[in-house]
């Protein structure tokens, strides 16, 4: 793939936008899968970067990726140029599924950089005649990622930690919770507030599918650092996720 551009949005995300360096079309990929990065010409990455599809635009055939930097891969990767070549593997995992009502109302929470596959999803949401909306927290509103795109996708609701944009508190917090009623949840972000979401949508009786954001050294399903424990026994997130509904999982809620 070639780097066609780099938007540093946050001091510590990047945004590349790329497209297959040989000017062929996109591989079909569905929201909630993801890429194995190579980070090349930096000795402390050994291993490929795992990173959420953020978008896919189909018209100028350019892959999204939001990329926030933790440690010497992520980093080299949110330096790199127009014109940069990058390799990676995908599409990999497992993707969100549809919605079992076509009028239901869905919504979308998000955490950090975790709202990064929610985009994609949102907009396949709407463009397959679902009715999304999305929110998404953060520590403050300078914290919050991407608001423009998720607003024009969807009706957006934001918290923040510090009250300085939507509610103050956590995603949980949020009064639309008592408001709305909805059909199905989607969560990406920090385990804690999925765990929190689970719990939600528990009490609630509510289907909700949560995205992983395990280690996944190889996304192949062979190093085993991604296994999570599921009622069906312990599973590669990369191969069998990383989208999974809660009612797969372990997490005792």
């Amino acid at each position: 793939m070639v780097v066609k551009e780099n938007i540093h949005i946050h001091s510590k995300h990047a945004l590349l936008k790329l497209s297959p360096s040989d000017g062929s079309l996109l591989p079909p990929a569905e929201p909630g899968q993801f890429v194995e990065v190579k980070v090349e010409g930096e000795p402390k990455t050994y291993l490929r970067r795992p990173i959420s599809i953020n978008y896919i635009d189909r018209d100028k055939n350019e892959l999204w990726l939001l990329v926030q930097q933790v440690g010497a891969g992520t980093s080299r990767m949110s330096e790199m140029q127009s014109g940069s070549i990058i390799n990676i593997i995908y599409p990999l995992g497992k993707g969100f599924s549809l919605p079992a009502e076509k009028n239901g109302k869905v919504l979308l929470v998000g955490g950090g950089v975790g709202v990064a596959p929610l985009l994609y999803w949102g907009a396949e949401l709407k463009r397959q005649g679902y009715s999304p909306e999305f929110l998404l927290g953060a520590k403050s509103d300078k914290d919050l990622l991407q608001k423009s795109e998720f607003e024009a996708i969807a009706k957006t609701y934001y918290t923040t930690e510090d009250g300085s944009e939507g509610e103050k508190g956590f995603v949980t917090n949020h009064t639309l919770w008592q408001k709305e009623k909805y059909d199905k949840l989607y969560c990406c972000g920090p385990r804690p507030m999925m765990l929190a979401v689970a719990k939600m949508a528990t009490r609630l009786c509510l289907d909700c599918e949560v995205s992983l954001e395990n280690e996944m050294a190889c996304g192949l399903g062979a190093c085993l650092c991604c296994v999570e424990n599921t009622i069906k026994g312990n599973v590669c997130v990369c191969k069998e996720g990383p989208v999974f509904n809660i009612k797969e999982l372990q997490w005792l809620i």
